[in-house]
């Protein structure tokens, strides 16, 4: 039996036991409750991590109206939710938003932090290639975010657009309601420092993502 055999048989069954469920609990799982979804991760949890993690599945008032409207908030809820969380922004008190690329650009490498397996002292990165391309050089990227490739070029490496990229990785969403991109400043995942490195990398002339 062939690859392609295999994997048409895998769908038969796959299809089959869907076929099998009742019409309730197909629509269900195609279509799952958040109270219900929510329910079910916090039990799954509650034996095996320790009561700390449990505040990870607690949502806020945006999150709740994201999980509400699928990520697909009608106009004035959007505005409501952007609204809410410009409030949050906070900017350096020093006034300097740009910080060091090059710790930027490790900022920008690293994915630990906010895990199970971290040790307590782990520095949180930023993981941003993850869902972004910023040097063009690098072949290995996300695109669940759009490229950042230039970015402070594109802006004439302007003080005020280096502004609102801080407070977008600040929160996001004060930028994009509903938007994927981690509330950095407004969780406290990333100190101030490391924001501005964030920034610096996007919009310092010698930062590859300029070259």
């Amino acid at each position: 039996m062939n690859r392609h055999t295999i994997a048409v048989a895998a769908l038969a069954v796959a299809a089959g036991l869907a076929a099998s469920l009742p019409a309730g609990a197909q629509e269900a799982n195609t279509h799952p409750e958040p109270a219900g979804f929510e329910a079910a991760a916090k039990t799954s949890w509650s034996k095996v991590k320790p009561d700390e993690w449990k505040t990870r599945l607690d949502t806020d008032e945006t999150q709740q109206l994201c999980n509400l409207y699928r990520n697909n908030p009608p106009p004035d809820i959007a505005r409501k939710i952007m609204e809410m969380n410009r409030a949050t922004v906070v900017y350096p008190a020093d006034g300097q938003v740009i910080g060091d690329w090059k710790k930027g650009q490790a900022l920008a490498n690293n994915g630990r932090g906010g895990q199970f397996s971290d040790e307590p002292n782990t520095v949180n990165g930023g993981n941003c290639y993850a869902c972004h391309q910023l040097d063009p050089k690098e072949v290995s990227f996300g695109t669940l975010g759009p490229s950042l490739t230039g970015y402070g070029k594109a802006r004439d490496f302007s003080p005020e657009a280096a502004k609102e990229a801080y407070a977008k990785i600040y929160n996001a969403q004060a930028a994009f309601a509903c938007t994927n991109m981690p509330r950095f400043g407004a969780t406290r995942f990333l100190s101030e420092q490391q924001m501005k490195d964030a920034v610096a990398l996007l919009f310092s002339r010698d930062s590859p993502v300029n070259k």
